[in-house]
């Protein structure tokens, strides 16, 4: 007896029209795991003002500036029947999204460092509601020791990697010496291609060293990495407790600002490198 033919078919109800295309778009892959059960990640981005922040004016730039860089800022993360996350376009309303605290006035610079870094905590540790787009700005006018106002956008790592929400951020401010001029940043870019013409024949004989180097290195972290997960227990620090539930222990964030000579120290340290070419 010849075995049955089966053919799976779908079929669509009059009531199951997917949403509009120019109105939804599908969440990455990376964006859905970084929104799951398993981990919810939120990136906190601090704008230092040296003078008190003009809080009547948020509203009109960030309706006029901020939402207009990206389509997500003004989306919500919705499953569909079929168990898709897609962004849905939706109509933001600003107020929801812009929180000012306020402070008692008259007292320390360092009691407004520890109001600031515990509602820094704070916020850190609140998820972000999923009806709305999935960001907040806070407003701190209070003058704390390394400024008179503060900008804290708390944005989920779903909308972006931190590079461009960095890049979006940046774009929204001005110079204040000419407004109509576009922000620009010192550049190293001619240092570097003098750097790189002087160097490309030692970089050149250096690469076979640098490649054995890389793959003993490779080797030795890989074999290194099997061996801590298998038989070899890390050391508890401050960073690792040693707890079976971290998950649960309370947090504290804390701020730390560092000069570019501390920044070169970390990296000698690191043994990191720059590559002229």
């Amino acid at each position: 007896m010849k075995p049955i033919l089966q053919i799976k078919t779908e079929g669509k109800q009059e009531n199951d029209e997917p949403e509009p295309e120019s109105e939804t778009e599908p969440v990455s892959p990376t964006g859905q795991y970084l929104s799951s059960k398993t981990l919810n990640t939120c990136i906190l981005a601090i704008l230092e003002s040296e003078v008190p922040i003009d809080e009547s004016c948020l509203v009109p730039q960030l309706r006029d500036v901020f939402l207009p860089i990206n389509p997500r800022f003004s989306s919500i993360m919705i499953t569909d029947k079929k168990g898709v996350r897609l962004w849905k376009k939706v109509k933001v309303n600003l107020h929801d999204h812009v929180n000012i605290p306020r402070f008692p006035e008259g007292l320390s610079t360092e009691s407004y460092d520890n109001f600031f870094d515990e509602y820094l905590t704070k916020i850190s540790s609140e998820p972000l509601p999923e009806e709305r787009p999935l960001w907040e700005l806070h407003i701190i006018n209070c003058p704390t020791s390394k400024a008179a106002g503060h900008m804290i956008f708390k944005l989920h790592h779903a909308l972006g990697d931190g590079y461009s929400l960095m890049g979006a951020l940046l774009s929204c401010v001005k110079r204040a010496d000419d407004p109509s001029l576009p922000l620009t940043f010192p550049s190293t870019r001619g240092k570097l291609s003098e750097v790189k013409m002087k160097n490309t024949k030692s970089c050149l004989s250096l690469m076979p060293i640098r490649t054995l180097s890389a793959i003993y290195k490779g080797a030795s972290d890989l074999g290194w990495s099997f061996m801590k997960t298998t038989c070899i227990s890390d050391d508890q620090t401050p960073i690792r407790s040693g707890n079976k539930n971290p998950v649960f222990n309370p947090i504290n964030v804390s701020t730390l600002a560092f000069s570019l000579d501390q920044i070169k120290f970390i990296k000698t340290k690191l043994g990191a490198v720059c590559y002229p070419f």
